[in-house]
């Protein structure tokens, strides 16, 4: 049995491609033919690929989605534990994770005259505040994310869900 034929060349059933299309949306030919270099699948367009797929049972609810959730701190101690727990809750319900991906960290910064009415010498305050930023991948189902961010997070830890569908 073959997942389709495209005029004499005939490509076999591969789970593996049944999976990646089940998680990726927006694949196109690109994708499959960078996974399968050979030219098994060149010319075989995303919609005679997804119709197969349908062929094949897979159900709408079990396509994961691919979500990202952003933390931001000044603290980078609380950052760091709720990564952790985060990724945590995440591992025990068996999710894909990457990450924790740690991302530069933006240096906000205030001179500013120490007296303020200018008179006398002239010393300079400076201010500056540190914002630390980590990004968390996760392939669920919508439905899982609640369970996973119901964790507690720490004061000042700002928390951002992106889901890409």
């Amino acid at each position: 049995p073959t997942l389709f034929s495209r005029g004499e060349k005939r490509v076999e059933k591969i789970p593996k491609l049944i999976q990646i299309l089940c998680w990726r949306p927006g694949l196109d030919t690109r994708h499959v033919q960078a996974l399968y270099p050979r030219g098994q699948f060149a010319g075989i367009s995303l919609l005679s690929t997804m119709a197969a797929v349908k062929k094949e049972g897979v159900e709408a609810s079990a396509v994961k989605n691919r979500i990202r959730i952003t933390l931001s701190s000044t603290n980078v101690a609380n950052l760091e534990k709720v990564c952790r727990d985060l990724i945590a809750a995440a591992k025990a319900k068996e999710l894909h994770v990457k990450g924790p991906v740690r991302m530069p960290t933006k240096l906000l910064r205030i001179t500013t005259r120490k007296t303020p009415c200018g008179e006398g010498s002239k010393t300079w305050d400076r201010f500056e505040m540190r914002i630390h930023k980590r990004i968390v991948d996760l392939r669920s189902p919508s439905e899982i994310v609640k369970q996973i961010t119901s964790i507690s997070i720490a004061p000042g830890v700002e928390v951002e869900v992106t889901v890409a569908e």
